[in-house]
């Protein structure tokens, strides 16, 4: 089992959405839409998945929230800041699908260095370093580099360096992707104890148990456009299906014929 969670959750504006997407739109150079001025809120604190196929725009959505992906038009604003600013940025911890850490330096080097862009002092960053290494159990590859981790120890890395900053949004782009199903229930606990104790999560996941048992409401996308949205239970109620495959089944069936594949 993973150590006690990071109970301190930063205080952020007053604001009815941790995040809110309106109108946003993504043009590629070569011509091809991958967002369709998509609309999206996630309230404070709760927590939110995002489900659909491959190529249906998530990616492209995330990277637009963090400033990866430059959007063609629209607004995102995380807890009522612009998200191109610093005070949204630093409330936004990103755990990426790929494993994208510099495999020239050490698990204890790639947190600190990570705090560090976030603004936390030296001093700071090697304790909370210290914290997340304990909590994920990489205390004792503190000095290994991340090439040099199992499949599921970099997963584990990769949480802990989304957490370093302490953020109140919380993105999750397949978080259990390719782990174990002991590590995937002992992140599903984890996750689940930082959302209670306030931290905002999004989640996106191609198991869809996972987005039935862990989050209060799910959002479905296809082609660049949300198709549907409500808790799990309406959801099965409005598509008279037992669980959300077959909710996910029939909202992708139902919009299949729309041109064009996102990013």
């Amino acid at each position: 089992m993973m150590g006690s969670r990071d109970t301190h959750v930063p205080s952020v504006p007053g604001s009815p959405s941790a995040l809110s997407v309106t109108g946003l739109r993504k043009t590629y150079s070569g011509g091809f839409t991958a967002l369709y001025d998509l609309d999206l809120e996630v309230p404070a604190g709760s927590f939110f998945g995002l489900l659909g196929p491959n190529g249906a725009g998530k990616t492209t959505l995330i990277g637009s929230v963090c400033n990866l992906v430059v959007p063609t038009a629209g607004r995102v604003s995380v807890f009522g800041f612009d998200h191109r600013t610093r005070e949204a940025r630093r409330l936004i911890g990103l755990c990426e699908q790929d494993v994208n850490v510099d495999r020239f330096l050490s698990v204890f080097e790639i947190l600190v260095y990570h705090a560090g862009y976030h603004g936390l002092g030296r001093k700071e960053a090697r304790q909370r370093a210290r914290e997340l290494m304990d909590v994920f159990h990489l205390s004792a590859k503190s000095s290994n580099r991340a090439n040099e981790l199992s499949g599921g120890m970099r997963r584990r890395l990769l949480f802990a360096r989304a957490l370093m900053h302490r953020p109140s949004l919380l993105i999750l782009d397949e978080p259990t992707a390719g782990v174990d199903v002991e590590l995937r229930y002992e992140l599903w606990e984890y996750i689940r104890g930082l959302n209670a104790d306030g931290t905002t999560v999004l989640l996106t996941t191609h198991y869809l148990e996972e987005a039935e048992q862990l989050c209060e409401e799910i959002a479905l996308i296809r082609a660049g456009c949300v198709v549907a949205r409500d808790t799990a239970e309406r959801l099965r109620l409005q598509f008279g299906a037992s669980d959300i495959a077959q909710v996910y089944a029939q909202a992708m069936a139902t919009t299949e014929s729309e041109s064009g594949t996102a990013t």
